[in-house]
């Protein structure tokens, strides 16, 4: 029988995972960053020191990404940073797509980017932030939309790689999360 919570330390920051399945051979030590202040502070302050100076913009998937890129755009004196979407908004000009598949997410899902952001994003070193890499679905269609404009991927970093994610040496992440089996 495995234990009902994870304990997850980032820095001076611990927090308690409840584990939850995901399907019927495996379950995940729940991570969520949105609403976290603290641990999102954390992080970017534990990751910042593993990324490159060299680069000229953050990029992160909607959603709970954003609390990390905003953390890291500060500490690291990035005036900006660009958010793929979950969906075409009405606002967006011409956008980018891609489909996306993830071990947490069921529906069909897209990754969204804007032509405005796509036109900023023109030439520049980046670095791919999520909070977790797992399957590296999100991070594969990620690096799929970005390929159709011309940027140079010099990271993709996390603060948690999960499952066998913790063995890619193309990431920089902070902990390696485990995968758990369900209660039988």
């Amino acid at each position: 029988m495995i234990s009902k919570n994870y304990t997850l330390a980032i820095g001076h920051v611990k927090r308690d995972l409840p584990i939850v399945p995901i399907n019927s051979i495996t379950s995940i030590a729940s991570f969520v960053l949105l609403g976290d202040a603290e641990l999102a502070h954390e992080a970017a302050q534990q990751l910042k020191n593993r990324l490159p100076k060299d680069f000229d913009c953050i990029v992160t998937m909607e959603s709970k990404g954003i609390p990390l890129a905003q953390e890291l755009a500060v500490l690291m004196q990035q005036p900006r940073y660009v958010v793929l979407r979950k969906s075409v908004k009405s606002y967006m000009n011409s956008p980018l797509t891609t489909d996306v598949s993830a071990i947490t997410t069921q529906a069909h899902q897209q990754l969204v980017l804007d032509q405005n952001d796509a036109d900023y994003l023109q030439n520049k070193k980046i670095i791919l932030l999520d909070d977790v890499i797992s399957s590296g679905g999100s991070l594969l269609a990620a690096e799929t939309l970005l390929q159709q404009i011309n940027v140079n991927i010099v990271t993709k970093a996390a603060i948690l790689a999960e499952g066998d994610a913790a063995k890619r040496d193309d990431i920089v992440y902070l902990q390696p999360l485990p995968l758990f089996k369900p209660d039988a």
